[in-house]
């Protein structure tokens, strides 16, 4: 048994080892290791999903605290790097740069398959939180005049990244306290919204145009946000209901379900709020 105890803590450390280097590979984010080409990035990251699905000591691996932490700082440098490519956006004199765009797009598309893998692990609250932190800060950057009429495909894949993260935020896969649940529903709502108007109408005078926003993409996001606002308290559903109804593009997302919701909750409110002051009233009264 001792024998077999230590060959099975040998293979967890060796299965350890192998995970994170593939995905430090598959992330370009190695201190040692050289920007890779696509092909070797797209290999490492095959690897960690077949891993993921396969190895029967994953589980084991991704529930050790060591595994966490480290992929917690991976996080962190993949956040990091994003940011700094993004913003390299609008100090460059060429605000068209292709090679630039490149490296954005590069950088946002390892955050997407590390929110990706990070779901399949039950780890999504640092990259939910994450998100969360530098969310007015990409919309400074990515709403700048200069950026209106291009990259069009990196704002798309920034809502393609949003949608995870509502998805994870709305039905409970992370837990949010509610201010911070109504922080990023007011920060990302009326870009969504902006953009989901403005790609329709693009697709509608540019045969080709290719980035609109999918069915599903839409569907998604909505039913999120309607999950969203239907458990947030009724004040600040209140404030989002309102600007949601005030807004010119007030067709997406429907949250019509949402106001339903609220109204109903409202009155049932307020007829038990009623109800206790007329008992309070009747106790008191000197009949009684």
């Amino acid at each position: 048994m001792p024998i077999f105890t230590n060959i099975q803590e040998t293979e967890l450390c060796g299965t350890k080892k192998v995970f994170l280097s593939a995905i430090r590979f598959a992330t370009s984010t190695g201190d040692s290791f050289p920007l890779f080409e696509d092909d070797l990035r797209t290999s490492a990251q095959e690897q960690v999903e077949f891993m993921l699905e396969d190895d029967e000591k994953i589980p084991l691996a991704i529930a050790d605290d060591e595994i966490k932490v480290e992929i917690g700082i991976l996080v962190s440098k993949i956040f990091c790097s994003f940011e700094n490519e993004l913003f390299s956006l609008i100090l460059e004199p060429d605000i068209a740069n292709k090679d630039i765009e490149k490296k954005v797009m590069r950088s946002l598309s390892d955050l997407e398959w590390m929110c990706n893998t990070l779901l399949k692990m039950d780890l999504m609250k640092d990259f939910v939180s994450h998100w969360a932190n530098i969310s007015s800060n990409l919309l400074k950057v990515i709403e700048d005049k200069r950026l209106d009429s291009i990259l069009w495909g990196l704002k798309i894949k920034l809502i393609e990244v949003t949608s995870k993260v509502l998805d994870a935020v709305g039905y409970g896969t992370v837990v949010l306290p509610a201010e911070s649940r109504v922080e990023l529903l007011k920060t990302w709502l009326p870009y969504i919204r902006k953009m989901k108007f403005l790609s329709d109408q693009m697709g509608k005078t540019e045969a080709a145009f290719p980035y609109k926003m999918s069915e599903d993409l839409s569907q998604c996001i909505e039913g999120a946000i309607v999950s969203l606002v239907s458990a947030l308290p009724s004040n600040d559903q209140a404030d989002i209901l309102a600007d949601w109804i005030s807004a010119e593009q007030v067709k997406y997302p429907d949250l019509s379900e949402a106001f339903e919701i609220w109204c109903y909750r409202t009155k049932s409110a307020n007829r038990r709020l009623d109800e206790a002051l007329t008992e309070s009233a009747t106790s008191l009264s000197p009949s009684s």
